[in-house]
């Protein structure tokens, strides 16, 4: 019985492995987005703007975002539009982001060289790059960049502020106008976005009412949506709870797998000690005796299973994090589940084995060759 009972161990250590592996995987996973998520800024506000077909088109003049609401530090409107962007034989498509001096506050924008926008700004041909945009055109400051027919000087060059998926414009990769200086590139460019900063994360959800009521009435016939980086981080939550059952469930297939190795192992070995049950009996064993005995040396290679297995999902978890760049997050349910599974796992499949074994008839059982 030696080397089946090795393989039906192997069998529920797979099993187990695999969900402990999995469940950390997916609660690695889960972390990692939260941490994405959180790193947009808990008090960051993005109103989305859009209007039907029956709304004039609304131009560049901003709403009076300085008196919306008391729980915003700053504000900022968004225009955008994609645009060449030519500097000697270089040319690229980005896309345009105007706005207002405000925006650097909201977004905590610095600049790596040069400077940043401000108010006296408004009605001059000047941009600023973003990091990645500055590398493709080979930019620095002081350049004349060609957006279209009018030529923008460059007087600053942003920091990296990475990618954030709630924004509607990846700043590293574009460029950043006054937002009157967006009529040199459109007629009627027209607002889409307004980012805002809350003053702290308990206020968040009351100054997004706040801002959506007060934009709706200065720009009356525009669809008003304001999204909050928690009902984010609420989605992510609870999509991450599905993920992780859901892997869990895969992992328990292959326990299951392994469940039915140990079952045919111990069936296995019912066949070939007939006679060593067939003496125990004459020498006076009950058969629950006989049952006790083989489900325990099946609970016996579930356990063992299970502790191996345990050590090898959590090494696996950790070594498909280190790999995808993520930190490690130890499921604290992971191991508990895994092995009380294992071990259930191998009564139920031992169960079986134990009555048969229990049921034979001692005279029988001696006689057999």
């Amino acid at each position: 019985m030696g080397r089946r009972a090795w393989l039906g161990l192997l069998g529920v250590a797979v099993g187990c492995a695999a969900v402990v592996a999995l469940l950390n995987v997916g609660h690695s996973a889960a972390l990692q987005s939260r941490q994405l998520f959180q790193g947009m800024g808990s008090e960051l506000l993005v109103a989305t703007l859009q209007r039907d077909s029956e709304t004039p088109a609304m131009t560049a003049q901003p709403p009076q975002l300085s008196a919306v609401s008391p729980l915003l530090i700053s504000a900022a409107p968004l225009a955008m539009a994609p645009v060449e962007v030519r500097l000697g034989a270089i040319s690229e498509a980005l896309m345009v982001t105007g706005s207002t001096p405000a925006l650097a506050t909201v977004l905590d924008l610095t600049a790596d060289q040069g400077r940043l926008l401000s108010e006296h700004d408004a009605h001059n041909a000047y941009l600023l790059l973003g990091a990645i945009a500055a590398q493709q055109l080979q930019a620095s400051v002081g350049d004349q960049l060609q957006l279209g027919r009018y030529l923008f000087e460059v007087i600053g060059i942003l920091g990296p502020i990475g990618y954030n998926p709630l924004l509607p414009v990846a700043v590293d990769d574009g460029l950043l106008i006054p937002l009157q200086a967006m009529r040199r590139l459109s007629s009627a460019p027209q607002i889409s976005a307004v980012v805002a900063l809350a003053r702290d994360s308990q206020s968040v959800r009351v100054a997004a009412d706040e801002l959506a009521g007060d934009l709706r009435m200065q720009l009356p016939g525009a669809e008003v949506e304001v999204q909050v980086p928690q009902q984010l981080l609420d989605g992510m939550a609870s999509q991450a709870r599905l993920f992780s059952w859901l892997l869990a469930g895969l992992g328990a297939i292959a326990l299951l797998v392994g469940g039915v190795g140990v079952m045919n192992v111990m069936l296995m070995s019912v066949i070939e000690r007939r006679r060593e049950i067939g003496v125990r009996m004459a020498l006076g064993a009950r058969p629950v005796d006989i049952a006790w005995l083989f489900l325990l040396e099946a609970v016996i290679l579930a356990s063992g299973g299970a502790v191996l297995g345990s050590m090898v999902g959590v090494l696996a978890a950790w070594l498909f994090a280190w790999l995808s760049g993520w930190d490690f997050a130890l499921d604290p349910w992971s191991i508990p589940l895994g092995v009380c599974s294992a071990l259930l796992i191998g009564v139920f499949f031992g169960l079986q084995p134990a009555l048969a074994a229990a049921r034979l008839q001692p005279v029988a059982a001696l006689r057999d060759e």
